[in-house]
């Protein structure tokens, strides 16, 4: 392993890790309601990605691209339905954290893997192989034991797992550099995130500048506590296998999980033990099928 694949572990490590920690942040700002956490986020996400665009000197492509997309009706659209679902993962995500069901969110990125598979299968037109097969097999009988035991569908873990996988499908017919990407999708909620946010100033509800000076902090800072992670990640990425990328995703659930059951007290029953252990399992196959695969390729590419 060179020193390029390292730095690229380290950085996309330690992108998961940020992830799988963020629920802390949230917990910080747990008395401003979901709501309006998802507005501030959105509304400084955007002038934070300004800011870094224009110090790495991408701002210039970013305004060429931005100007190609309206005569480029298929990616505008992919941009626009991205935003919605973006927001929808985040607002749920953040809600889920700061109403303790912290270990239901982190199901829902346990099994995001397996759901964008699924929606390859389904959308674009993708086949499975056998072990991929076995993988859905053992994640739907984990779901399933949550589903009786809950006395209903975990919708929070589908909500977020089918969010996030719709929104790599659009992020695939976009394909721009992820700094970029990021400006674009916030750019795009960013006035409706301001009406918002002056709406609630208009009717005395509003918690920015208002509650505390470290309010408003960890407010405006939402932003930069969006944007860090993913420059990280988009930086790591770039320079190790798409598999590897693959086995550390799983860091951030189960720090998020690690972090609802030991650090908030959340409910981990025998139930969940079982049901996340065919999930566990699940993921370990889908995992191992993915590095075979990739091996297989990369052995017929060199010997052709």
């Amino acid at each position: 392993m060179n020193q390029k694949e390292k730095a690229g572990i380290l950085y996309t490590a330690f992108s998961y890790f940020l992830w799988g920690i963020l629920p802390i942040y949230w917990k910080w700002v747990q008395h401003v309601s979901a709501d309006e956490i998802l507005a501030n986020r959105v509304f400084w996400s955007f002038w934070f990605m300004v800011v870094v665009l224009i110090s790495t000197k991408k701002w210039k492509e970013f305004t060429v691209l931005l100007k190609n997309l309206f005569q480029r009706k298929k990616q505008l659209a992919a941009l626009i339905a991205a935003s919605l679902l973006i927001s929808v993962n985040w607002f749920v995500y953040i809600w889920a954290v700061n109403t303790n069901q912290m270990v239901e969110a982190s199901l829902g990125y346990y099994i995001n893997p397996l759901v964008s598979v699924l929606l390859g299968v389904i959308i674009l037109r993708e086949s499975l192989s056998k072990a991929q097969i076995l993988s859905f097999c053992l994640a739907t009988i984990g779901v399933l034991i949550l589903t009786i035991s809950y006395g209903q569908i975990p919708w929070i873990a589908f909500i977020l797992a089918v969010s996030f996988g719709l929104y790599g499908l659009a992020k695939k017919l976009i394909k721009v550099d992820s700094a970029i990407g990021l400006t674009l999708e916030t750019m795009t909620i960013a006035p409706i995130a301001l009406l918002y946010m002056l709406f609630l100033m208009s009717k005395g509800d509003s918690s920015l500048f208002v509650i505390s000076i470290n309010t408003d902090l960890l407010l405006i800072g939402a932003g930069a506590i969006t944007a860090i992670p993913l420059l990280y990640f988009a930086r790591g990425a770039q320079a190790i296998p798409l598999y590897m990328v693959g086995f550390l995703q799983y860091i951030s659930p189960t720090l998020t999980l690690i972090l609802g059951v030991l650090v908030y007290d959340e409910t981990f029953s025998p139930t969940h033990f079982v049901a996340f252990t065919f999930i566990w399992l699940a993921l370990a196959l889908f995992s191992f099928s993915r590095v075979r695969a990739m091996t297989a390729r990369r052995r017929s590419n060199l010997s052709a």
